[in-house]
């Protein structure tokens, strides 16, 4: 053949005896077939097939592969973001007039994307107090669809009884989906307390190094796999196999960074539930937390993101201390090797429940920093704290 050719030809080399441990990384959209009728009948294939690189790589089926083990799950279906996930899980199954119920905490843009998109869809949202699963009972309709929950609400915390809401969703013919960010698929098993659909944001913890975006969508179910599999191809919705590497570089430390973040966290949060500039410590792995004791039920361990209330005239305050800050960097997101500190808003999140308080909360992640380092550098932020009060 003539060089231009052969610069076009790839040659394919032996790949017996090469067994790294990582899996490699396979960047494709066109897939080719040995003939014409393998071409054909490439629909037959099944869902372990490959057909196109939009829905699958042996990169993306790792990624999947591995997740449904941790969750326990039939399928796991990847997607670009945590928040695509969110909606992703829940579209399929709704129509208009369809209803679906929402825990009251859940993640913000959630909110919002039942409030918007789905309305204008005809869907109907309402939101439920998380912490009363006789809420959901009252709020129930004949055309709800799915119950959606977050466990704990990742600003404020709240605790939910999954199964009890499992059983409430499904005598009344609904889904239940819980998106497990906080705690991720090593702290807490949705599928296996009752729930249908379980999401990650794999930006997080997952992935670990807040250089990655991601989301996963696991089902209980077979069934439900087929719907959130057409949706997804039907919108053209898919991952790159270079990120999903990165997310399965970042799962092998997952346990070790997971553990370590939430002991941290933990000795964290009790020292600070006793500084006199703090009102609230929000950790369900405290044992006088409103939800402790369904946490110790339900939750294998914890992970390294608190939240953290102040008396009504510190809060005006907490702004412009996190400058003081200089090992925590102030930023969204959470779970990577950095610490972060992020003031949230929560009134204008909520509409089921009332926030007591203050509107704020100083959502904190705990990171890779050395201990004492990172404790030092909230001593800083505290003691800012306390220069403004009393300079107020």
């Amino acid at each position: 053949m003539s060089d231009t050719t052969d610069c076009v030809l790839t040659p394919r080399v032996p790949v017996e005896g090469f067994d790294p441990l990582g899996v490699a990384t396979y960047r494709a959209s066109t897939i080719t077939f040995a003939n014409a009728e393998a071409y054909a009948t490439r629909g037959q294939r099944g869902d372990k097939g490959y057909s196109y690189g939009l829905y699958g790589t042996p990169t993306t089926r790792t990624l999947e592969e591995k997740l449904s083990r941790l969750e326990q799950a039939a399928r796991t279906f990847l997607v670009p973001s945590g928040q695509a996930a969110n909606a992703l899980a829940i579209l399929p199954f709704v129509a208009a007039g369809d209803h679906v119920l929402l825990a009251d905490t859940v993640y913000p843009p959630m909110r919002d994307f039942a409030l918007t998109d789905l309305a204008r869809l005809g869907v109907r949202a309402d939101f439920f107090d998380p912490a009363d699963p006789a809420d959901v009972s009252r709020r129930l309709r004949p055309e709800t669809k799915v119950v959606w929950c977050e466990s704990p609400g990742s600003t404020t915390m709240e605790v939910m009884d999954l199964p009890a809401v499992a059983r409430i969703a499904h005598a009344a013919g609904a889904l239940l989906g819980v998106d497990n960010t906080w705690a991720t698929p090593l702290n807490l098993k949705p599928l296996t307390l009752g729930a249908d659909i379980v999401t990650e944001a794999l930006t997080k913890y997952v992935s670990g190094h807040s250089d990655v975006i991601m989301g996963s969508i696991s089902v209980r179910e077979p069934a439900l796999a087929g719907p959130i599999k057409g949706l997804i191809g039907r919108m053209g919705i898919g991952v790159s196999s270079d990120d999903a590497a990165l997310v399965l570089r970042g799962s092998e430390t997952l346990a070790l960074r997971l553990r370590h973040q939430a002991a941290v966290a933990l000795r964290f949060a009790e020292r600070l539930a006793r500084h006199p500039m703090v009102a609230r410590v929000l950790h369900p792995a405290l044992p006088d937390d409103p939800g402790h004791a369904l946490f110790r039920r339900d939750f294998l361990g914890a992970s390294g993101v608190f939240s953290l209330c102040f008396p009504p005239d510190v809060a005006p305050l907490v702004a412009p201390s996190l400058d003081a800050l200089k090992l925590f960097a102030i930023g969204a997101s959470w779970g990577g090797t950095r610490s972060l500190a992020a003031p949230m808003p929560v009134r204008a999140s909520r509409s089921a429940t009332d926030w007591p308080g203050p509107d704020l909360a100083l959502r904190l992640s705990i990171g890779l920093e050395d201990e004492g380092e990172l404790w030092a550098d909230l001593e800083r932020f505290l003691a800012a704290l306390e220069r403004q009060a009393k300079a107020a």
